[in-house]
């Protein structure tokens, strides 16, 4: 069986570039159980609640992911929100973990893939944002769409 080759996306978090505004972003690998990899090849996954943070002894943690349980399991089958440990290079832990202690920052997964078969998580360094923040990114994304919009028209009519 020939291995797998390209990326597949699983499950993205299209609220947190809403919610926050993205800093870094971070590729990381997820220690997941037999069940969870047949779960997230079938495409099931949500990453609205969750979250990840580095705890004291120096690991980063993914918190809160609903990856559901995969039907064909049997008692072997694993919690659909427990804390799933991800991979990533010392370096990176202390750059984010120093960048979270700052304040202001968390940290959140953007989306759930897999990349030449092995499960990867985005996670980004974020800030959270206000409510007229949002409402202003709203109203210029709406202000470029209606101007592409007239743009369109316009090439439309002139021809």
């Amino acid at each position: 069986m020939p291995r797998e080759q390209g990326q597949k996306v699983v499950a993205t978090n299209r609220k947190a570039r809403h919610d926050y505004s993205i800093e870094d972003t971070y590729e990381a690998g997820l220690v997941l159980m037999g069940t969870e990899v047949k779960s997230l090849r079938m495409g099931r996954a949500s990453l609205v609640d969750g979250y990840a943070f580095i705890d004291d002894s120096g690991e980063a943690w993914l918190d809160a992911v609903y990856i559901p349980e995969y039907l064909s399991g049997t008692w072997t089958n694993h919690a659909p929100r427990r804390k799933r440990k991800l991979l990533l290079h010392k370096q990176q832990i202390l750059k984010i973990s120093h960048r979270v202690k700052e304040g202001g920052y968390t940290l959140v997964p953007l989306q759930i893939y897999f990349l030449d078969g092995k499960a990867k998580v985005e996670i980004a360094v974020a800030k959270g944002k206000r409510e007229y923040d949002k409402r202003q990114a709203l109203r210029e994304r709406q202000d470029r769409r209606e101007a592409e919009r007239a743009m369109s028209t316009r090439r439309h009519l002139g021809e």
